[in-house]
């Protein structure tokens, strides 16, 4: 089973991504399922218990705000390292619709992100099947302070140190 870091810890990932062009039928318990096939099938989807949707690059979070109280987990798809879209959809549901819920970064995930994506919003990184998600973990923890605020920390410095 592949590996997951999530509450700063490696775990099995027990959740199924489907592909882009998934069917209705592939859909399973812990199925993370692809936007388009989540809004055409929305209330069916949401009737089960263990079904997350899963956002491209390309695929802004904003279509899925009125689905979000019921939604447990989003992933968010970095297609490629350079591609920085999936830090501004974490901060969006987070900040903006205030999603509660778990934000997992799925794709090109590396260690070089994870301390940014976390401070973005993000709460669980599936890391790239040809690195050794142990050695991610550390990437959490890059750096001891933070200066400005951000998803995880809403207070800059100067205000916490008063």
């Amino acid at each position: 089973m592949p590996k997951l870091i999530k509450n700063n810890a490696v775990q099995e990932n027990k959740w199924q991504t489907l592909p882009k062009d998934a069917e209705l039928d592939a859909v399973q318990e812990h199925s993370l399922v692809p936007l388009q096939l989540f809004l055409n099938n929305s209330e069916m989807l949401l009737s089960h218990s263990g079904i997350g949707v899963w956002l491209d690059s390309d695929e802004e979070p904003e279509s899925i705000v009125p689905y979000l109280d019921r939604i447990q987990l989003i992933a968010i798809n970095f297609p490629k390292f350079v591609d920085g879209r999936g830090y501004s959809y974490a901060r969006i549901l987070r900040d903006r619709y205030g999603f509660k819920g778990e934000i997992r970064a799925i794709g090109d995930v590396l260690h070089d992100q994870l301390y940014f994506m976390k401070r973005c919003g993000f709460d669980a990184y599936a890391i790239r099947d040809d690195k050794d998600a142990e050695a991610a973990l550390s990437g959490l923890n890059d750096f001891s302070e933070n200066y400005q605020c951000a998803a995880d920390e809403p207070r800059p410095l100067f205000r916490r140190r008063a």
